[in-house]
């Protein structure tokens, strides 16, 4: 029997999260990578960024280390990432030449590109969770993003 494409995805659920000390300030990200029971944890961070910058990026390096296509379950406490995703909003403002609006030019364009590349390449499904409310998972991302921005510090 031969197995469709859909079915032959490998499934890995990917858990993230920023943090930024100031806005813009000195910024980290995590991500935790759980397929059966391996996990990989990463983490990055910026000198100079926003918060905003920093939870999309995590989910960016997050689906950026998959080495092929996969079903993915991307976990994540951005409301900012969820809603731009479901909502649409992120392709609106594509095609609009990346404008939120007549006036309005849409933030962070650059890794908009990038995230939407990345979900023609993975199956993804965004599921939000409150941060600092406990989530294991949530909370080693804020643990490793928030010590890598420190790091930045000095």
């Amino acid at each position: 029997m031969q197995e469709t494409q859909e079915t032959a995805l490998a499934q890995v659920t990917i858990y993230t999260d920023g943090a930024c000390s100031g806005n813009p300030g000195p910024g980290g990200w995590g991500a935790i990578l759980v397929s059966g029971t391996r996990e990989k944890e990463l983490s990055g961070g910026e000198a100079r960024t926003t918060n905003n910058r920093m939870e999309l990026t995590a989910v960016i390096q997050g689906l950026s280390a998959l080495k092929r296509p996969c079903r993915v379950l991307l976990v994540t406490d951005s409301k900012y990432v969820v809603d731009a995703i479901q909502k649409g909003w992120a392709a609106k403002w594509k095609k609009q030449g990346w404008m939120r609006n007549s006036r309005e030019k849409a933030l962070n364009p650059d890794l908009w590109q990038k995230l939407l590349e990345l979900l023609e390449i993975h199956q993804v499904t965004f599921q939000w969770v409150r941060g600092h409310a406990g989530h294991p998972y949530n909370e080693r991302c804020d643990r490793l993003a928030v010590s890598y921005y420190q790091k930045l510090k000095g």
